[in-house]
């Protein structure tokens, strides 16, 4: 009785992180919100709230990783607005924000469900997962898997929470500050019109930048093959 009981507890759980999954989705791609997702909006922000605006971003970025936000979208508008080294900051400090949301949003809703679907073989994977947790994330984070689907899906899995927390702020660290440094530096040039510094060191070295962020996945999998 007791487990027909927690089986029918864990589904209806798995059912409401599916209803919540499918209504983020609909929150983000067919409300108004999606009108909002722009530099426009966010500037308006810094003017209107000025020392606040940064943990409002924060606090926004977070809550859009949970609800399927697109995370590059974010990070873009974070470094147009903050600039390369500020909006490193905040939009770092709001994907740990948000990862941990998701994370704990999967294990709460999801992990029960999970774990009652896996069998002799998938154990093993599950058991390696806990075990190696920090590794397996960050190798995930650094080959660019999908930020939020990676999220939740390690919520459903035995991995120890601190291991991928440590995992996440480690391996997203390079890729964001790619993004917001390209971004942000691109931004600061339009904004001042110099555009003979489109030449400058700091933009050729952005865009160097750049460019290398497309190669990382293909060079952490070539060491980790050779390893």
């Amino acid at each position: 009785m007791k487990e027909s009981a927690g089986k029918k507890k864990a589904i209806g759980k798995a059912i409401g992180l599916l209803f919540f999954i499918l209504g983020s989705i609909y929150l983000v791609r067919f409300t108004p919100i999606k009108e909002q997702l722009n530099v426009q909006s966010f500037a308006t922000l810094v003017e209107v709230y000025g020392f606040w605006s940064p943990l409002i971003f924060i606090l926004i970025y977070a809550v859009g990783v949970c609800l399927f936000l697109p995370g590059t979208l974010l990070t873009g508008i974070g470094a147009a607005v903050f600039g390369p080294y500020r909006g490193f900051i905040y939009v770092w400090i709001g994907a740990m924000l948000g990862a941990s949301g998701a994370f704990f949003i999967g294990r709460t809703l999801g992990r029960d469900f999970a774990a009652s679907l896996i069998g002799e073989r998938l154990k093993k994977y599950d058991d390696a997962i806990e075990k190696n947790g920090f590794a397996t994330v960050l190798y995930l984070r650094l080959i660019y898997f999908p930020f939020t689907p990676l999220n939740f899906g390690m919520g459903l899995t035995k991995v120890r929470f601190w291991d991928y927390l440590a995992g996440t702020g480690l391996g997203i660290i390079a890729g964001t500050f790619i993004i917001t440094y390209f971004v942000g530096t691109l931004k600061e040039i339009w904004v001042t019109g110099n555009w003979e510094g489109l030449f400058s060191f700091k933009v050729v070295f952005s865009i160097i930048l750049f460019i290398f962020s497309f190669f990382i996945p293909k060079l952490v999998k070539k060491i980790r093959k050779e390893n």
